[in-house]
């Protein structure tokens, strides 16, 4: 196998490559990338098994073939070379790697192209198109509600449940939910609701640009996006996804208008004294006014008081922080309502105006 290209041209799709390979075992095969060339374009190829990643470049072809080499020394290998057309050669179980008009040559071992893991086939599946902005803005939304505990691995990932004209995703932990129904102007073909794991939503985002358009492929076990040339892929997780539904309160009694950029800052100052592990923060409301607060600690205590719009009786709600302050990060405009009927009765986060999304907190014991 021999080939030549610019480096930059290649130095892209590698970087996108390497998140699909293993970094775990560093001797395994499925650390490498897969690389074909033949009639001018090169192949690039890339999996852990569970994600794969397919893409081509043009590339002037010298030698057909094909080969693998370590992913993570490859990439760095190219980010020190110069911008110019670079000369990959195998030879004897090695890849030589030398720029035209420079005496630098880096050796870096190959394994043969045949003991590389088979890649999901890509060329049958039907995609659907919708635009990369939208997609992205509900990944946004959802994917910070993800569970961490492997032990309920059916909540590893963000449900994603088709609606007529709309695509529904949910993802919760348990102790807070987040959700997002968006509708598309595009006819979008009907599957049985998925749960798509973190990693691979954030190599989405990762690869997108938040323009133009993303084109998905969703069967029962493995959903497909294509950006361009880009094809890459993720097997979903198995398991029933809790009923979601049933923790959306129908009504809620009482609705407190706040400025999310006070909100936020308030929280980044009563948060320093926050104790790690509960990190609960305590919410004293009150006609027009806010109080957070911390926990008094060996440290010290936090408060502080913002204007809100509210009137009704005086409640204290106690919270974890954190499940405050992911939402306000996405939250589009300058309010958001704080939604709630009892202090240990679900608190609902929403934009003021109501957008198609929203966020449910569970309260935290008061000590």
């Amino acid at each position: 196998m021999k080939f030549a290209c610019h480096k930059n041209t290649l130095l892209k799709e590698i970087i996108l490559a390497l998140d699909f390979t293993s970094q775990r075992n560093t001797l395994s095969i499925v650390s490498n990338v897969l690389l074909e060339t033949h009639e001018n374009i090169l192949y690039i190829m890339a999996t852990d098994q569970k994600v794969g990643f397919k893409t081509q470049i043009p590339v002037e072809t010298l030698e057909a073939g094909s080969t693998t080499v370590f992913c993570d020394k490859f990439l760095g290998i190219l980010r020190t070379l110069p911008d110019e057309n670079i000369i990959f050669e195998e030879s004897n179980d090695t890849l030589l790697i030398h720029p035209d008009s420079n005496s630098i040559n880096f050796e870096l071992r190959t394994i043969a192209a045949e003991k590389y893991p088979t890649l999901e086939e890509t060329a049958n599946q039907t995609y659907f198109t919708i635009g990369q902005k939208d997609f992205f803005s509900m990944v946004s939304q959802t994917i910070f509600a993800i569970s961490d505990d492997e032990t309920r691995y059916f909540m590893n990932g963000v449900y994603l449940e088709h609606n007529n004209d709309s695509l529904i995703m949910v993802a919760t932990d348990g102790r807070r939910l987040s959700y997002i129904n968006r509708k598309f102007s595009q006819t979008i073909p009907s599957f049985t609701p998925v749960i798509i794991p973190a990693k691979f939503l954030t190599l989405l985002k990762k690869a997108g640009t938040d323009e133009g358009e993303i084109e998905l492929s969703i069967t029962d076990t493995i959903m497909y996006a294509r950006f361009g040339h880009q094809i890459m892929y993720s097997t979903l997780i198995k398991g029933q996804f809790p009923n979601y539904r049933r923790v959306i309160p129908a009504t809620q009694s009482f609705t407190c208008k706040i400025s999310v950029a006070e909100m936020n800052e308030a929280l980044k100052r009563v948060s320093l004294l926050v104790e790690n592990k509960a990190k609960r923060i305590y919410m004293d409301i009150e006609t027009g006014l806010i109080t957070i607060s911390s926990e008094e600690s060996e440290f010290g205590q936090a408060r502080e008081k913002i204007t809100c719009d509210y009137t009704g009786d005086n409640y204290q709600l106690a919270i974890n922080y954190t499940y405050l302050v992911n939402p306000l990060r996405v939250i589009e405009g300058e309010y958001f309502n704080l939604c709630f009927t009892e202090p240990n009765r679900a608190i609902t986060i929403k934009p003021d105006p109501e957008r198609d999304y929203f966020h449910i907190i569970m309260p935290m014991q008061k000590d």
